[in-house]
């Protein structure tokens, strides 16, 4: 399966391209422009040596070759990154990890924006209504993804209005060791899944560390409740 990550030259975007490259999948890093792109696959190399199953492209070419896109972009980038790739995101599932904190607009990290979308993954799926779009990896921290060595203490938690899509990610994502997927159910879940991230990031500085998470417990237990 080939694996786009879209703006995928950040913290966030390298780590998750690094993990899937690791995982054994085909992995394109776009970025805005191919020169950026390399300098992140250069990263990943320098990271894990020589792999092959690494390229560059810029964003558009990274959608359209890809099985399955992944978005790292931060909310203000969102909207013309999302625009760039409408032709190669139509019919694809498109994760989307956009965090739509005040800090985008110079505000707190810890605190969320109400955008009129009701989340920021609705608004992506408004922007393309084509493409499937899931929420994802919103409440995994950036550092999490960069150590390499270690499996990821956190689940993923997962919404979305199209099930086949979603049945599509869900082993990619669970390729990452120690992630489990939580399907929250329909796309609207979003605005309740993004305001867990501000969350996390708090108790984060807080506690003065970089590895808060999220488990979700009990669910394999099957009882219900009266």
């Amino acid at each position: 399966m080939k694996v786009a990550v879209i703006g995928g030259t950040g913290g966030q975007g390298l780590g998750i391209a690094t993990r899937f490259v690791v995982a054994g999948e085909e992995v394109i890093i776009g970025s805005r422009t191919l020169e950026k792109a390399q300098a992140g696959v250069d990263k990943v190399k320098e990271l894990q040596g020589d792999v092959k199953n690494v390229k560059a492209a810029t964003n558009p070419d990274a959608a359209k070759e890809a099985d399955v896109l992944i978005m790292t972009v931060p909310l203000a980038a969102q909207k013309d990154t999302l625009l760039s790739i409408k032709e190669g995101a139509a019919g694809k599932p498109l994760m989307d990890a956009t965090g739509p904190l005040e800090s985008c607009i110079g505000g707190s990290a810890t605190r969320c924006l109400n955008l009129t979308e009701g989340s920021a993954a609705q608004r992506a799926q408004a922007i393309l209504p084509d493409a499937k779009v899931i929420c994802a990896f919103n409440n995994i921290s950036q550092t999490w993804w960069m150590q390499l060595e270690e499996p990821i203490d956190c689940d993923c938690l997962i919404c979305g209005d199209d099930k086949d899509a979603k049945a599509i990610v869900t082993p990619l994502i669970e390729k990452v060791p120690g992630i489990k997927v939580v399907d929250c159910g329909m796309l609207e879940r979003a605005s309740i899944i993004e305001k867990i991230t501000p969350l996390l990031i708090g108790l984060n500085i807080r506690n003065k560390c970089q590895f808060g998470g999220i488990r979700i417990t009990g669910l394999d237990k099957g009882r219900v409740c009266k």
